[in-house]
Protein backbone atom coordinates (compact mmCIF):
# COMPACT_ATOMS: atom_id res chain seq x y z
CA UNK A 1 0.00 0.00 0.00
CA UNK A 2 1.36 3.41 -0.44
CA UNK A 3 3.14 5.65 2.22
CA UNK A 4 1.45 8.46 1.10
CA UNK A 5 -2.21 9.57 1.56
CA UNK A 6 -2.52 11.84 -1.75
CA UNK A 7 0.68 12.54 -2.79
CA UNK A 8 3.52 10.03 -3.84
CA UNK A 9 6.37 9.64 -1.48
CA UNK A 10 9.75 8.86 -2.60
CA UNK A 11 9.23 5.13 -1.74
CA UNK A 12 5.89 5.02 -4.05
CA UNK A 13 7.45 6.34 -6.63
CA UNK A 14 11.05 4.10 -6.50
CA UNK A 15 8.25 1.13 -6.04
CA UNK A 16 6.08 1.86 -9.25
CA UNK A 17 9.26 2.69 -11.15
CA UNK A 18 10.08 -1.09 -12.43
CA UNK A 19 6.44 -1.81 -13.56
CA UNK A 20 6.90 1.71 -15.46
CA UNK A 21 9.89 0.68 -17.37
CA UNK A 22 7.88 -2.61 -18.16
CA UNK A 23 4.85 -1.13 -19.67
CA UNK A 24 7.23 1.45 -21.31
CA UNK A 25 8.99 -1.28 -23.24
CA UNK A 26 6.25 -3.09 -23.89
CA UNK A 27 4.52 -0.67 -25.42
CA UNK A 28 7.35 0.62 -27.74
CA UNK A 29 7.62 -2.83 -28.72
CA UNK A 30 3.81 -3.30 -29.56
CA UNK A 31 4.25 -0.17 -31.25
CA UNK A 32 6.57 -2.22 -34.06
CA UNK A 33 4.21 -4.99 -34.38
CA UNK A 34 3.58 -6.38 -38.13
CA UNK A 35 -0.61 -6.66 -37.01
CA UNK A 36 -0.38 -2.66 -36.49
CA UNK A 37 -1.14 -1.22 -40.35
CA UNK A 38 1.58 1.61 -40.23
CA UNK A 39 4.03 2.59 -42.12
CA UNK A 40 8.12 3.18 -41.42
CA UNK A 41 7.37 7.12 -40.40
CA UNK A 42 4.16 6.40 -38.80
CA UNK A 43 5.96 3.67 -36.28
CA UNK A 44 8.16 6.19 -35.79
CA UNK A 45 6.09 9.42 -34.88
CA UNK A 46 3.67 6.82 -33.05
CA UNK A 47 6.52 6.10 -30.85
CA UNK A 48 7.43 9.68 -30.39
CA UNK A 49 4.27 10.27 -29.06
CA UNK A 50 4.47 7.18 -26.68
CA UNK A 51 8.27 8.74 -25.59
CA UNK A 52 6.86 12.62 -24.48
CA UNK A 53 3.91 10.73 -23.37
CA UNK A 54 5.35 9.15 -20.35
CA UNK A 55 7.93 11.74 -19.97
CA UNK A 56 5.06 14.21 -19.19
CA UNK A 57 3.31 11.41 -17.12
CA UNK A 58 6.74 11.26 -15.03
CA UNK A 59 6.00 14.87 -13.40
CA UNK A 60 2.92 13.55 -11.83
CA UNK A 61 2.85 12.94 -8.05
CA UNK A 62 -0.80 12.50 -7.05
CA UNK A 63 -1.66 8.82 -6.12
CA UNK A 64 -4.66 8.43 -7.71
CA UNK A 65 -3.47 10.26 -11.14
CA UNK A 66 -0.70 7.94 -11.26
CA UNK A 67 -2.42 4.60 -11.45
CA UNK A 68 -5.24 6.09 -13.76
CA UNK A 69 -1.56 6.41 -16.10
CA UNK A 70 -1.33 3.01 -14.94
CA UNK A 71 -4.66 1.76 -16.02
CA UNK A 72 -4.47 3.62 -19.34
CA UNK A 73 -1.20 2.17 -20.42
CA UNK A 74 -2.19 -0.73 -20.02
CA UNK A 75 -5.72 -0.70 -21.44
CA UNK A 76 -3.62 0.86 -24.37
CA UNK A 77 -1.36 -2.13 -24.19
CA UNK A 78 -4.28 -4.90 -24.60
CA UNK A 79 -5.27 -2.73 -27.89
CA UNK A 80 -1.86 -2.59 -29.47
CA UNK A 81 -1.46 -6.39 -28.99
CA UNK A 82 -5.25 -6.42 -30.38
CA UNK A 83 -3.52 -4.78 -33.58
CA UNK A 84 -5.59 -1.40 -32.71
CA UNK A 85 -4.06 1.95 -32.20
CA UNK A 86 -5.42 3.88 -29.02
CA UNK A 87 -7.07 6.59 -30.08
CA UNK A 88 -4.96 9.15 -27.62
CA UNK A 89 -2.07 8.50 -30.03
CA UNK A 90 -4.05 8.27 -32.96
Amino acid sequence: MAKGLIWATAEDLARNRGRVLSLYRQILRSLNSPSLPLTLAARLSKKAEAKAIFMLAAEERSLHNIEDLMDIGEYSLSLLRKGEIPKYIQ
